[in-house]
């Protein structure tokens, strides 16, 4: 039975801190295998978000948590998770976005609106729910797990899709990080122009960095230009989903439920269309361009974030059915590197375009 993140009714607090506690450690132990990967290889391969998932799961397989642990395991996997999305709105700043000028702005915009119609058609065309199919349509798109971990609560995707969809595009968002500059070398591209095709391939903000560094200042700044603006995506798409999500489901639940149709549905309030953590993170997007939140709590709410978020996928690790994740293995594979090689294409149709 696999953990639901689509209901969550609060709980008194002493009933979450079981559960709590355990999602805690292992997101602790995650970070400590991060840390190890830093001393021994210089740079972690599998982030701690990834790690958490996988020692979550782990556990899951050989131990299934009871009545004792679950409403922590809920709490952590649901509300921790939209307070990490509220807080991530604080990262993304217009103003340097806009600097950028419209022309690339406009461009990037089409190429991630493609991407994400054409992962989610490649992943239904081999079989994918459409869940799982729009789950790794925006994190090739936008920007990996992060975008992953934010439209998962939107669309109401379980712990299997989440995990399934970040578990694959993590391993190849490494592979992508380690073949990108042999590629960059192989099409003789300028600084300006490997840059570009870094920030609109590589999923996280840290791998373009990883991934343009030794290139040089010039691709790394371009790179991590190009990648803010994919990210600027994050919040219209989860909008949008939002829109799109909430009639499909009210007329599967209809149907699950064998309820009659209702002919003169209400017009729903704005607040019901779209879930509080969304609005909570264009708000934070609003007040980080106009200069209202100070440097000092900038870092600390994109700690918090990154906190909130590792404990929230410990959390979905331990509901993770494993067979249901490698019962997706092959379809999911296929689909991320298919939607990768088209974005990757198409970026680097961009680039000759605008000349760079």
């Amino acid at each position: 039975m696999t953990l639901s993140i689509r209901t969550f009714s609060s709980v008194p607090v002493l009933q979450s801190l079981p559960g709590f506690v355990l999602c805690g450690a292992v997101s602790a132990l995650a970070y400590g295998l991060q840390e190890a990967e830093f001393a021994l290889f210089g740079r972690a391969w599998l982030e701690a978000l990834v790690v958490a998932i996988l020692l979550g799961a782990a556990i899951r397989t050989g131990w299934s948590p009871g009545r004792k642990w679950k409403p922590g395991i809920n709490f952590s996997a649901k509300l921790l998770l939209e307070i990490a999305v509220v807080f991530l709105g604080a990262s993304i700043s217009a103003t340097t976005i806009l600097a950028a000028g419209w022309g690339l702005l406009i461009s990037i915009l089409v190429i991630v609106a493609f991407a994400i119609l054409f992962s989610f058609s490649i992943g239904r065309a081999f079989g994918l729910s459409k869940r799982l199919a729009i789950l790794v349509a925006c994190g090739n798109s936008i920007c990996g797990n992060s975008a992953i971990v934010a439209v998962a609560p939107v669309i109401g995707a379980d712990s299997d899709e989440i995990a399934s969809s970040i578990a694959f595009t993590a391993v190849l968002g490494v592979a992508v990080v380690l073949i990108l500059p042999l590629i960059g070398t192989l099409l003789r591209l300028t600084q300006l122009a490997y840059g570009a095709l870094a920030g609109l391939t590589v999923y996280a903000v840290p791998q373009v960095i990883a991934a343009t560094a030794p290139v040089g200042a010039k691709a790394e700044q371009i790179g991590t230009l190009v990648k803010l603006i994919r990210v600027l995506m994050l919040g219209p798409v989860c909008l949008a989903l939002s829109l799109i999500t909430r009639r499909q489901r009210a007329v599967d639940f209809q149907a699950e439920e064998n309820l009659p149709d209702q002919p003169n549905p209400k017009h729903p309030r704005l607040h019901q269309l779209v879930p509080w953590f969304i609005t909570g993170f264009l708000a934070m997007v609003v007040l980080r361009s106009a200069g209202f939140i100070p440097p000092w709590l900038l870092s600390a709410l994109a700690q918090a974030a990154t906190v909130f978020t590792i404990i929230s996928m410990a959390a979905l690790g331990l509901g993770v059915d494993v067979r249901a994740v490698s019962r997706a293995g092959a379809p999911v594979t296929v689909t991320v590197i298919v939607s990768l090689l088209a974005l990757g294409t198409i970026s680097f149709g961009l680039i000759r375009f605008l000349g760079l």
